[in-house]
């Protein structure tokens, strides 16, 4: 926990600004001074890439939005305008479109340690809901951006997954009647998917201070799962985590910037540089390659308002985890058959995004493998979605409740401290045994 303010006021200016916004005394307490657990390793430096990069989108989204032109008579051409007339025009855009995909790739390391290190469990639930409500709508944002260009990919996309939210019953009509604007994806459509877009990453900058308000009531978790029980196990955050988290950021923008300028097409699809036609459907649509997971749960189910309900039930199932998980030890670290269960997790997770990449007829999206499956193959790959979608399901529903009832774990230290001081090299020299005289 951040306990009680050191911050001391070092000029007249700050005493009298202290008195009426402690903005300062804020900043000091949140990134000076907070008691941050002293063993955190690179896997928690992903809340520092991610608020940079969300940052960025941002930044880059408001310079995009100022030039864009939300009509599906002129959407695709003001793409276009800017990449090429523009002033860096090309490069604001790649960064956008680019960092989408680096901001799913930051937030899917950060969710997958916080599901190995026990992130979860009390009293962090309300941090990981949040977590979780913040990916739900970075998920709406991206498919509203993507929509954006009216290129044949994002027109045709638009039209599968808001006729997808018509299949709820009751409700389903009514909204995406409602995200239409009227009877069809139309310029209407393109309106309201424009504005959401540009409205919600700012509720995602304050559900992110939501987020990182709920960090600090109840502290960083660490790689053991311990709580803090001294100040001997915690560090200031600075220029410990500053100096690590910078670091690890700079890393992550080499990767960023490797996609913006030498590659910054890979990850999109070439359909989507063709102009919308309502009349000419593409041979494949697919989502983004961040959502291809979800996209292969839904195309396992046969029935349409089944595959849609557990599409939206593998997001809802990440709400409750922190009731579903009934052990009582925190970090795989030390639960050894938990960990094997959730390493075959990350794996089916890859499964089914690599299923949800493939086509109706068998064969492999073109420029994600040189392969092509022929026909009969396909029911393969309908048969590794439902048995991935399947151990998805059991490993939050079946497995975690029953290893917390029948699992062994090993013995958890006493602190954070234990694990280093028990170490062979934090042995201080004076304290080694003096070697024996020969005679």
């Amino acid at each position: 926990m951040s306990g009680h303010s050191t911050y001391e006021p070092k000029s007249g200016f700050e005493r009298w600004l202290d008195v009426r916004l402690p903005i300062v005394r804020l900043m000091n307490d949140t990134i000076v001074t907070f008691p941050t657990p002293k063993n955190l390793n690179y896997w928690f430096t992903f809340g520092g890439i991610l608020a940079l990069v969300l940052g960025l989108q941002i930044v880059t989204g408001i310079v995009l939005a100022m030039h864009y032109v939300p009509n599906a008579d002129m959407a695709f051409a003001s793409v276009e305008r800017i990449m090429r007339d523009v002033n860096y025009g090309w490069l604001i855009r790649y960064m956008h479109s680019n960092g989408a995909s680096m901001f799913f790739l930051a937030v899917y390391l950060h969710m997958f340690r916080g599901l190995y290190y026990g992130s979860y469990k009390a009293p962090r639930e309300v941090l990981w809901i949040l977590g979780c409500t913040i990916y739900l709508v970075m998920i709406i944002t991206a498919f509203m951006g993507y929509v954006l260009p009216w290129g044949q990919m994002s027109f045709h996309g638009a039209v599968v997954i808001t006729n997808l939210v018509g299949s709820l019953p009751i409700v389903g009509g009514p909204i995406t009647t409602w995200l239409w604007g009227g009877f069809a994806v139309d310029n209407a459509t393109l309106n309201r998917f424009f504005s959401l877009h540009y409205l919600l990453p700012f509720v995602i900058a304050g559900l992110v201070i939501l987020h990182i308000w709920a960090l600090h009531v109840t502290g960083n978790n660490n790689p053991t799962g311990v709580n803090v029980k001294s100040e001997n196990d915690t560090v200031p955050f600075h220029p410990y985590y500053t100096v690590k988290d910078g670091f690890a950021i700079g890393v992550f923008l080499l990767l960023y910037m490797s996609f913006v300028f030498y590659n910054p097409n890979a990850l999109g699809d070439p359909v989507n540089y063709v102009p919308a036609n309502p009349l000419v459907t593409p041979a494949h649509i697919v989502p983004e390659w961040y959502l291809l997971p979800f996209y292969a749960i839904l195309r396992a189910v046969p029935d349409k308002l089944g595959g849609v309900i557990l599409m939206f039930g593998a997001i809802a199932v990440l709400f409750l985890l922190p009731w579903l998980d009934t052990s009582k030890v925190r970090s795989m670290r030390y639960r050894p058959t938990a960990r094997l269960y959730f390493f075959i997790f990350v794996f089916v997770s890859l499964v089914l995004g690599y299923c949800g990449g493939q086509l109706p007829d068998g064969q492999v999206i073109p420029g994600l493998s040189g392969l092509v499956l022929l026909d009969a193959d396909i029911n393969s790959f309908v048969w590794l979605s439902r048995v991935a979608t399947l151990y998805y399901f059991a490993y939050f529903l079946i497995i975690l409740p029953m290893l917390g009832l029948t699992e062994t774990p090993l013995p958890v230290p006493e602190s954070i401290s234990d694990p280093v001081l028990s170490h062979p090299a934090s042995t201080p020299v004076g304290a080694m045994a003096a070697p024996e005289k020969r005679g």
